[in-house]
C-alpha cells in the first residue's frame, strides 16, 4: 500500500487483494489525513511556531534588530510563494510522496546548518534556500493536496483535522522550543529540530502516503468505485484561472489574513516578554491560541461542507477581528491570553476554509494548479506583515500601529469574501 501505482495497474490486480482493499477504503483516507497531521505538525511546528520563540535569541545574536530576524521569515514565506506554481503541478503529476520527502530531506539538512551559522548571510542564505524549499516542499502544499485527492464531499471535515497537527504543534512547540533553548541554546535547538525531522518523516512519508485513491483501484471519500464514474473536471490552463472571479477574490482575502496571522503568531512572544514577563512566561499564551486553532479547525471544517462556505469565511475573519482588538487594548496577562485564544479560534479556521473552498470551486483535478498560483499572487500582502510589524516596533518602539492597520485587513479579507460566487458541489 505505500506504492503508487498507476489506476491502470490497481484495476489488473487480483480479485481478492481488490476487495480487501475496497473494505479498508474508509480507513485509508482518513490514514493519510493522519499522515498529513503528522507532517505538518513537524514542518510548522519545528518552523512556523517555534521561531517567534527563537525570536530574541536570533535578534541578539544580529545586533538587536527585530526587522532583521523578521526579514527572515519574510525570506521563506516569499521563496514558497515564488516555488508554488512549480510545486502545485508537480503534486498534480507526479507521486506526492517523492515531493514531500524531498522538502524533508532539505528541511532537516537546513535546521543543522542553522546550528553551526556564523554571519548573518548565512542565515538569510539557508532559510532562502533549504529551508524555503524544504517547509513548502515538506507541508502545506503537498499535504493539503494529499486530503484533497481522497476526499470530495467530506474534503472540509478531512482538511480541517488533517491542519489540527498545524495547531496541536502551536499548542507544544513554543513552550518545548522554550524549554530546549534553556537547555542545549539555540543552536542546539536548531539541530535538534534537523535530527527529529529526518528521523520521524522520512519513514512515515515514503512507507504510508499514496498521491489518490484511484491508485488503488478506489474512490474518494471511501465510496465504492463507480461502474460510470463520473468524469472529472477539466484541467484548467493558467490563463483560465486568471480570468476566474473567484480566484482573485479568495487570494486577496486568504493573502490579507496570512499577513495579519503571520505577523501575529511571530511577533506574539515577543510582545508579551515587552510587557515584563520571561520567555517561558509568554510562550503559553502562544500556545493557548494554538489549543483554540485545533477546535477551530474541526469546527470550521464541518461548518464549510454543509453551508455556503462565505458563513464560515465571515465567522474567521471576525473573531479574529475581535481577538486582534483585545489584544491590542490589553497590557494584562490573563486577558491577553483570552483574547489570544479568541483570535487562535479564528485563525484555525483559514487553512481548512481556503483548501475546501478552492477545492469545491475548481475541483481536486486542478487542486495543486489553483493553490499553487495562488501563493505568487498574495505574496505581496503575506510576506509585508511581518516586516512591517518589526519595522514599527524599531521605529516607533512599539507595536501599537502595526496591529491597527491589521484591524482594517480584517475589513478588506470580509469584503472580498462576500464577493465570492460559489455553487454547492460534490467535486
Amino acid at each position: 500500500m505505500a506504492k503508487d501505482r498507476s489506476p491502470a495497474a490497481a484495476a489488473a490486480e487480483d480479485p481478492a487483494s481488490s476487495t480487501l482493499r475496497r473494505r479498508m477504503a474508509p480507513f485509508l483516507g482518513w490514514r493519510m489525513v493522519a499522515v498529513a497531521f503528522f507532517v505538518d505538525f513537524i514542518a510548522v511546528g519545528f518552523f512556523f511556531y517555534s521561531y517567534g520563540v527563537f525570536f530574541k535569541a536570533l535578534a541578539a545574536e544580529f545586533g538587536g534588530a527585530r526587522f532583521d530576524v523578521s526579514l527572515g521569515l519574510t525570506l521563506v514565506n516569499a521563496v514558497g510563494a515564488l516555488l508554488a506554481p512549480f510545486l502545485g503541478q508537480a503534486l498534480d503529476r507526479y507521486p506526492i510522496k517523492y515531493v514531500i520527502a524531498a522538502g524533508t530531506a532539505a528541511m532537516s539538512l537546513g535546521f543543522c546548518l542553522l546550528s553551526l551559522i556564523t554571519a548573518q548571510w548565512q542565515f538569510y542564505l539557508i532559510l532562502s534556500t533549504l529551508i524555503g524549499f524544504g517547509l513548502n516542499s515538506m507541508g502545506g502544499l503537498a499535504t493539503a493536496k494529499l486530503v484533497a485527492n481522497w476526499f470530495d464531499r467530506r474534503r472540509g471535515m478531512a482538511l480541517g483535522v488533517a491542519t489540527m497537527g498545524i495547531s496541536l504543534s502551536g499548542v507544544l512547540m513554543p513552550v518545548l522550543s522554550a524549554l530546549l533553548i534553556e537547555a542545549v541554546g539555540w543552536r542546539g535547538g536548531f539541530l535538534v529540530f534537523g535530527a527529529f525531522t529526518a528521523l520521524l518523516v522520512l519513514p512515515v512519508t515514503l512507507r504510508f502516503v499514496v498521491s489518490s485513491p484511484e491508485h488503488l483501484g478506489l474512490a474518494p471519500d471511501g465510496d465504492k468505485p463507480s461502474p460510470t464514474p463520473t468524469a472529472p473536471r477539466p484541467v484548467l490552463a493558467t490563463r483560465g484561472f486568471l480570468r476566474d472571479r473567484n480566484f482573485w477574490m479568495l487570494t486577496l482575502c486568504v493573502g490579507c489574513l496570512f499577513c495579519c496571522m503571520s505577523a501575529t503568531l511571530t511577533h506574539m512572544v515577543p510582545r508579551v516578554s515587552d510587557l515584563g514577563y520571561t520567555v517561558l512566561e509568554a510562550a503559553p499564551i502562544l500556545s493557548f491560541g494554538a489549543a483554540a486553532g485545533v477546535l477551530g479547525k474541526v469546527l470550521f471544517g464541518y461548518l464549510v461542507d454543509r453551508v455556503d462556505p462565505r458563513v464560515a469565511l465571515y465567522t474567521a475573519i471576525g473573531t479574529q477581528f475581535l481577538g486582534q482588538l483585545g489584544m491590542l487594548q490589553t497590557t494584562d496577562y490573563a486577558l491577553f491570553a483570552v483574547f489570544a485564544t479568541l483570535f487562535g479560534f479564528g485563525m484555525g479556521g483559514i487553512v481548512p476554509l481556503h483548501g475546501a473552498i478552492a477545492g469545491q470551486v475548481f475541483g481536486r483535478e486542478n487542486f495543486g494548479k489553483v493553490m499553487g498560483l495562488m501563493r505568487p499572487a498574495m505574496m505581496p500582502l503575506q510576506i509585508a506583515g511581518l516586516p512591517f510589524a518589526g519595522w514599527v516596533f524599531d521605529r516607533f518602539g512599539a507595536y501599537d500601529l502595526a496591529f491597527q492597520v491589521f484591524l482594517v485587513l480584517y475589513g478588506l479579507s470580509a469584503l472580498c469574501a462576500s464577493a465570492l460566487r460559489i455553487e454547492k458541489s460534490t467535486a
